[in-house]
């Protein structure tokens, strides 16, 4: 099983080298309409050097951006405000990417919030893939980088194992084909966000959330997404320590009680569903 495993990823990398985004050079064209304000969550830490590859390609119709400063030292904030002089800078309380998701989560006030990560390694231009998912129907839509259009090239095969290894394990305790688990790209209408329930303050904070949409049978609709490798530092994830963090929240959220709240009814426009998505639920 483990060559199947092994061989399935090494075809993917091999072949997905590129977003659709990348490809083209431009942004997707699906603009949303001008009524809907969407806002882009991005959490950072000591980011300055990274943020001049991120904002700049970020759709100019996004309502607002709130990047949520996990105590920088390198001047993140001030570059910040100069490459988007209306972002919203939101300074954590406390530390963790989960602990910053949540802070950016409370102070959003779009219709649609879109997580996005602060290294480069997310293709803000994709952005249009992920509305144009919750516009069709969704209500939470996932990027994964294991769809055919999506990839990775900042994932070790041993990381690839494990993240596979996860997404079985999800299966069977929760049900539902998700394709890609560890993965931060993801997109939700703003009022569901409150069934999520979320409380949780490390990198385990992308699998709660989708192992919680499972639980509280959110419509969720996987977009392919590219991973490119961060552009300047080393990543914070460790891959021992924070996959027994993801392992230890799986095992939570299977024996804990969760009594989401009622799910609100997804928004649904007429046009046809974004290229080589699935259904996840």
């Amino acid at each position: 099983m483990s060559q199947l495993v092994i061989g399935q990823m090494e075809r993917m990398n091999g072949s997905l080298a590129e977003s659709p985004a990348a490809r083209a050079d431009t942004p997707v064209n699906i603009v949303p309409p001008a009524s809907l304000k969407v806002s882009v969550v991005i959490p950072a830490l000591n980011e300055a050097d990274n943020l001049a590859h991120v904002l700049p390609r970020v759709p100019d119709w996004v309502h607002e951006i709130l990047l949520v400063d996990g105590h920088s030292t390198d001047g993140t904030v001030e570059v910040a405000r100069q490459l988007w002089p209306s972002i919203r800078v939101i300074q954590q309380d406390g530390f963790g990417k989960g602990d910053a998701i949540r802070a950016g989560f409370a102070y959003a006030t779009g219709d649609i919030v879109v997580m996005l990560d602060a290294d480069g390694s997310m293709d803000p231009a994709e952005i249009p893939l992920f509305v144009g998912a919750l516009l069709a129907g969704a209500q939470m839509a996932k990027g994964s980088r294991f769809l055919q259009g999506g990839g990775t090239i900042d994932m070790p095969l041993y990381r690839q194992l494990g993240n596979w290894g996860f997404v079985q394990l999800v299966r069977w305790m929760f049900g539902g084909r998700y394709s890609d688990l560890c993965y931060g790209y993801n997109a939700f209408w703003a009022d569901v966000l409150p069934i999520l329930q979320l409380d949780c303050d490390g990198f385990e904070v992308e699998t709660v959330i989708n192992v919680r949409a499972l639980r509280a049978g959110l419509r969720v609709t996987e977009v392919p997404s590219f991973e490119a490798s961060r552009v300047y530092g080393s990543g914070r994830l460790r891959t021992i320590p924070d996959g027994w963090r993801v392992l230890k929240a799986l095992l939570r959220e299977r024996l804990s009680p969760y009594r989401p709240a009622a799910v609100a009814a997804p928004v649904v426009t007429d046009g046809a569903q974004p290229l080589a998505m699935q259904e996840a639920v």
